[in-house]
This record gives C-alpha cells, structure tokens and sequence, in this order.
C-alpha cells in the first residue's frame, strides 16, 4: 500500500512524514529532480520512479493525485489542511521571509516567487485545490483521508485510516520555526528577510567558532 499526501505546502506536511516514517514506509518528501520530471510533463516516468517508495508528501506529489491514482489502484491519500485559508497564507508568508524567493517551486505552481502582494490568487489555489480534491474522491469512502492537525484525535484518525498502531498522541508538531513577519506586505517581508537571514548568519557564525573552540579545548587537553 501507498500512502500519498496530496495537502499543500504549510498545511503540516513535515509532521504527517513524521509519522509515515515512524510506522517504517519508505518515504519521499519533496525532491527536485521528481519536481521536474512533472515540470516536463514526463508523468510516467515520474509513476515510474514512484514505485521505489511507500509514502510521498510535498513537491510535485499534490499535483498529479489523479495520475496516481490511476496507477496505484490501492494507494490511499491524505490531504493536509490548516483551520483556515488565511492561517495557510500567513504561514506560506512566513516561509518566504525565512527562505526568500523560491523559483523552483512556489513560482511554478503558485505564479509568484514570493506570497506577499498576491493573497488572492493564493487562496484561491488552496481553496480550489481542497475542493478539487473532495470533488475528485466523493463518492469513494476510504481513500481519502482530511486531516487539520490542528484539531484533536488526528493522530488516531491517521493510524486507522491506514491501518496501523496508534502513534504517542503527544508526537510534537515537526516543523516549529522562530518567528517573523507573516504580513502581506511586500517590501517589509523583503526588509525582513535580509534582518532574519542576517541574524541567522550571525548565530552559525559564532555558533562553529565556539565549536572549535571547544574542539581545540579537547585536543590541547588530550594532548597535555
């Protein structure tokens, strides 16, 4: 059995391979070179490639559920949401502050490298990829499985759907980041950016010096 999940990026999709992972599937997460076999249209090349795993989440998997499902007749798929489609945006929003534009992806599939200036036509794709997704499995109970991690029991839910032990429900969320701007606003995300990336420059500066430091601390010690 294949398990797939097909929820979009910031919607949890690190804590749902979390899981898979602990239950021991042989999981793929996002992977540039599967990304641009999607790119170029090579789909069955890309299911081809498939067949060496037991799980997916992430880049491109969300965007082809229906090819997949066509040549994984058993696979069963899990969408990934958050409370809200705003929730998602500032979390996409937050994302782009840490990382900066991201070409590979986010303009491929979404138009734009970066969220902010352009919530609308972001929701809207989120909006209608879910509902995509419930139309498209509607009338087959059992293969699709929506998920909020938000919520209770999604833990439990999870290991019923694809039929293993329940997992420790106290499991942290996997993808617990330091805070930044999550506005809309462009040039204060582009300001925010360079002062996050900045300071994180800074600490894994300091943070190897103190390494070899304490490195050479060891060694001069051994060797006294």
């Amino acid at each position: 059995m294949k398990v797939i999940g097909i929820g979009l990026n910031k919607t949890g999709t690190k804590t749902l391979k979390y899981c898979l992972k602990q239950w021991g599937f042989h999981h793929q997460s996002y992977d540039l070179n599967a990304f641009q076999l999607f790119r170029e249209k090579r789909i069955d090349e890309l299911l081809k490639w498939m067949e060496k795993f037991d799980s997916f989440e992430d880049w491109p998997w969300p965007l082809f559920y229906r090819e997949i499902d066509g040549h994984f007749p058993d696979a069963k798929f899990v969408v990934t949401k958050r409370t809200t489609p705003e929730q998602w945006y500032r979390s996409l929003c937050k994302m782009a502050v840490r990382m900066g534009p991201l070409n590979d992806f986010e303009k491929h599939i979404y138009g734009f490298s970066m969220p902010q200036g352009h919530k609308r036509e972001h929701l809207e794709f989120y909006e209608q990829h879910n509902r995509e997704v419930d139309d498209y499995f509607a009338d087959r109970p059992g293969k699709l499985l929506k998920i909020c991690w938000e919520n209770d029991n999604e833990y439990i839910r999870l290991a019923e759907f694809i039929g293993r032990e329940q997992l420790d429900q106290q499991s942290p969320h996997r993808n617990v980041s330091l805070p930044v701007y999550s506005g809309d606003n462009l040039i204060r995300a582009q300001f925010s950016r360079v002062l996050f990336q900045t300071k994180w420059k800074v600490r894994k500066f300091f943070k190897t010096k103190l390494k070899r430091r304490l490195k050479n601390a060891v060694i001069t010690k051994d060797s006294a």
